[in-house]
Parts: C-alpha cells; structure tokens; sequence
C-alpha cells in the first residue's frame, strides 16, 4: 500500500492546504499517482500553541470539515509534524502527537543550527513515552550539519523521513543511498503543502527510487501494528 508519509492536506491549519478545495485537489493529486495512504501531519509548534489538546481539537475540527466535504476519502491517518523545541519531551501530552494507532512521532530539527540538547530532546521523548522517532526530511540538513553532529542525529534509534524531492539531486541521491545501506529505517513522504511550489510528487519517487526502498516504506505502519 503505497504511503505518504508526510503531508499538510489537513485545511486552513498550518502552511499547508488553504481550504477544502485545495485539500481535495491536493488528495486527488496523490491518488492520481498510486498513493492509496496519507499520514496527515500539520506542523505543531509548541510556542505557538496552547498545548497538545487545544491542538488536537483544532486538527480534529479541520479534518471533519475535509470528510464532511468528502466522505469518500479514506485511509487518513492523522499525525503532526512536532517541531524540536527546547523542553518538548516534558510538554504535558507529547505522546498524543504519533500517528494514530502507532508509536511512531514525526519529528522535524530547527532551521537555526544544531544544538546537542536537541538530540537529549528526541531520547527523552523516546524513552520517556516509549516512542519511535521518525526525523523529518533529514537531507535537508546535510548543508547545515557537521559531520559529527549528522553522526549524531544518525545515532538515534529513529526512523529516517526522506521527502521524494531527494531525488532531484545527485547530493540527495548519494546521501539517501549512504542512509539506507548503513541499515536505517528510512520511509518516504511528499511533504506537500500545496498545487503550486510544493505539490504532490510520488511519481518523482516511483521513477528514481528503486521498488525495495519503496516496499520497505510502505511497510512501516502494518509493521507497527496500527490500528485505526
């Protein structure tokens, strides 16, 4: 069953889709090109919220509105995009943030350089709440990171989020293969925000990535048991 890992198809909650309509086209866009999954993770700040259930009540209100709309849709599953903040693994429902059914939570490291407590964030979400860390389109870091501090972020008991524009570069490409052959679990998604500047591409993945990355992928969450 081919998954997308990472989206914002969920309307008017983030920088993702802007309403209904552009949920529904975004949706039917990735169906076009076999996806027959959406894991649905809005990004949450935790600065910006006002904590973990007014979220969740807010995503949960969005994606009624898109079923109301669209009662067909099916195999949704909701999740979030949880920004690494400092004091994240002690917010008060953290554990709430996974992908239903799983215990499976997408983390995504700041844009403002690497910093070791970042890593101490992740473990003590791991263990604390006895999660399994997926880390958010890694690649994009590769400019960023030293090498030590990708060593680092490589080191965690987590699972490797690569988005399907990876393959749009030889760099990408080159450190995808390097991720996947040291063993890491690695699964992909569109991260689609949009029809425009960032809109779904799993036809990208199809025709570069090779079929046993792919199937490893779509294996994930029945490998987790999810049950929703």
């Amino acid at each position: 069953m081919l998954t997308d890992h990472h989206s914002h198809i969920i309307p008017g909650i983030d920088d993702g889709a802007k309403s209904v309509e552009m949920s529904m086209e975004m949706i039917g866009c990735l169906k076009k090109q076999g996806v027959q999954r959406i894991v649905a993770t809005p990004h949450f700040y935790a600065h910006r919220e006002n904590g973990v259930q007014e979220y969740m009540e807010k995503r949960q209100q969005a994606f009624e509105r898109l079923m109301a709309s669209a009662p067909a849709v099916d195999n949704i599953i909701l999740g979030a995009e949880v920004a690494i903040e400092r004091g994240i693994s002690e917010l008060d429902g953290i554990e709430k943030l996974a992908f239903q059914g799983t215990d499976l939570i997408l983390l995504e490291f700041p844009y403002t350089g690497f910093h070791d407590w970042m890593i101490e964030e992740i473990e003590n979400i791991t263990y604390n709440f006895h999660l399994t860390p997926i880390i958010a389109h890694l690649h994009r870091y590769t400019e960023d990171f030293t090498k030590a501090q990708m060593e680092a972020a490589l080191s965690l008991n987590a699972v490797i989020q690569f988005n399907n524009e990876v393959f749009e570069t030889w760099g990408g490409k080159r450190f995808l293969k390097k991720v996947i052959e040291s063993d890491h679990r690695c699964i992909f998604g569109s991260d689609t925000h949009n029809m425009g500047s960032r809109k779904p591409n799993f036809d990208l993945l199809l025709k570069k990535a090779k079929p046993q990355w792919v199937q490893e992928s779509d294996t994930l969450l029945d490998r987790e048991k999810i049950h929703i």
